[in-house]
């Protein structure tokens, strides 16, 4: 059996596999390799391997001060060199997991950051073509119901299908569902299925424990395959429930590609501006902590219940 590597293992072994072929060059010095360093980038030879450069570093090789693993695990640091507000630029990093402060090799990109890059870039595309286990959705107990998407490539094209249970799934949810429930759960894969991968054993429970500690009843719980934001007023139309919460995957990013978004409603139907849903999004290790997000929902339910509103005019 093949180990499961991360993108950064991966990324060290790539990089660490380049070290190896790249030959030492015995008629250049140090000297000379730093006079030459002045020159322009076609001109300038790559250093020995005695004298690494930011782009040339393998597993345990510092990087700024930093191994290759704190580099990605840690505290990250710029790669600029001599910053003229190196302060700033610390503070910048530290606030966003944007690339920023990563520097170049002459006009190009550092192999470790082009390389990291294309790793998240992959691991995007996986997330709208992968699917869900139907072992996760068995091991809570959630039935699945299609929109009109057809395939990935249609359901990128036509947002529209997305948003429409088939005839078929109309006749499975009514025939499983409890109609009018005080609090409707529906989980889609959207745009992204890792995200529902990774964070539904986390948030689905919570948000089941935090309803339950407000006395609020929900009904049942069901997935939908290539679902878009709005299929929530299909099925409010179809089960009318008081509140209507969607867990679904946001569209990707070269930052996290499981991300999930929460959308709440209250009395979603047929023709729902998108200004009366409210949202909570970024729900993934790196953003809002799944468990958390799925506490905080209830309290926001609570409220919608109580003020017969949601989105912007909801208080």
């Amino acid at each position: 059996m093949h180990s499961k590597l991360s993108v950064e293992q991966l990324v060290d072994r790539v990089m660490a596999e380049l070290e190896k072929r790249i030959a030492p060059s015995p008629s250049i010095s140090p000297t000379e390799i730093s006079q030459l360093q002045s020159q322009s980038p076609a001109q300038s030879p790559s250093p020995p391997p005695s004298q690494p450069s930011e782009d040339r570093g393998s597993v345990g090789d510092p990087v700024d001060g930093l191994t290759v693993e704190d580099a990605f695990d840690g505290p990250r640091t710029a790669h600029i060199p001599n910053p003229k507000w190196e302060e700033g630029m610390s503070e910048l990093i530290a606030s966003t997991p944007a690339r920023i402060g990563v520097w170049r090799a002459g006009t190009r990109p550092l192999t470790r950051e082009w390389l990291h890059f294309r790793c998240d870039h992959a691991a995007a595309v996986d997330s709208i073509y992968g699917s869900v286990s139907q072992s996760l959705l068995d091991e809570y107990g959630l039935f699945t119901v299609e929109t009109c998407f057809v395939n990935t490539e249609n359901y990128l094209k036509r947002p529209d299908m997305g948003r429409v249970i088939t005839e078929e799934g109309v006749r499975v949810i009514l025939e499983r569902c409890k109609r009018r429930p005080q609090v409707q759960i529906v989980v889609s894969d959207g745009l992204s299925a890792n995200a529902v991968t990774a964070n539904l054993a986390d948030v689905y429970p919570s948000l089941l424990d935090s309803l339950s500690e407000r006395g609020l009843s929900t009904g049942t719980t069901f997935f939908v395959r290539g679902g878009r934001v709005a299929v929530m007023d299909h099925i409010g139309d179809l089960l009318e429930p008081e509140v209507l919460v969607l867990l679904i995957g946001e569209r990707p990013g070269l930052v996290s590609s499981k991300s999930m978004s929460a959308y709440m409603c209250y009395r979603p139907r047929a023709g729902m501006i998108e200004s009366s849903r409210t949202v909570l999004s970024n729900i993934h290790a790196g953003g809002t902590a799944p468990v958390e997000a799925g506490a905080h929902m209830g309290t926001i339910v609570r409220k919608m219940l109580d003020q017969r509103t949601s989105g912007v005019h909801l208080e």
